[in-house]
């Protein structure tokens, strides 16, 4: 029993942890305002993706959600609700049953989620302003976001597995693989 609770509480601190670098690299680091509706490109969701990763997925949603939220609460809350709901979904392509970072599907799944978080803007963006033609010109700056994020998530994978990372955090949550 104490050994179930010890696993929970690894958990939801790591999920506050990554919630909170999410927040920090979203809002702050390499904060671009772009476009007249208060967007803007920021590489938060490589830690998006980090997490996807590391924590199981319940954990994973949860931290997406809140940092990324709590950078739009911070920033721009107009996008609050819509971020919410695209940071989750953009969990969703990754996998955390394997040994290592980099398996197939957890490198495709960056240009997954891109393709997630561009429609999902887009058809936010769609709806707040009435316009769906106008929000187009936004695929630009998804674009920037999502592959500046993707590449920065592949680099961090190649380090964090030569430094078997991801089974020091399984030992430390609890999980078998």
């Amino acid at each position: 029993m104490m050994e179930n609770k010890n696993n929970t509480t690894s958990k939801l601190v790591l999920t506050g942890l990554f919630a909170a670098m999410i927040t920090i690299m979203t809002a702050y680091i390499c904060h671009i305002p772009y476009g007249a509706n208060g967007g803007y490109i920021h590489f938060g969701d490589a830690l998006i993706y980090v997490a996807a990763v590391f924590l199981p997925r319940p954990y994973a949603l949860a931290a997406a959600a809140i940092g990324g939220g709590m950078a739009d609460l911070l920033t721009a809350p107009m996008w609050a609700p819509a971020t919410i709901i695209i940071k989750m979904l953009i969990v969703l392509p990754f996998t955390n049953k394997e040994g290592h970072i980099l398996c197939p599907r957890n490198v495709a799944a960056p240009f997954i989620s891109a393709c997630i978080s561009a429609a999902g803007y887009w058809l936010a963006e769609g709806i707040l302003f009435g316009n769906f033609v106008a929000p187009l010109v936004s695929f630009a700056g998804s674009a920037v976001q999502s592959g500046g994020s993707a590449i920065i998530f592949l680099v961090l994978a190649v380090a964090l597995d030569r430094m078997h990372m991801k089974g020091k955090v399984v030992e430390m949550l609890g999980r078998r693989r």
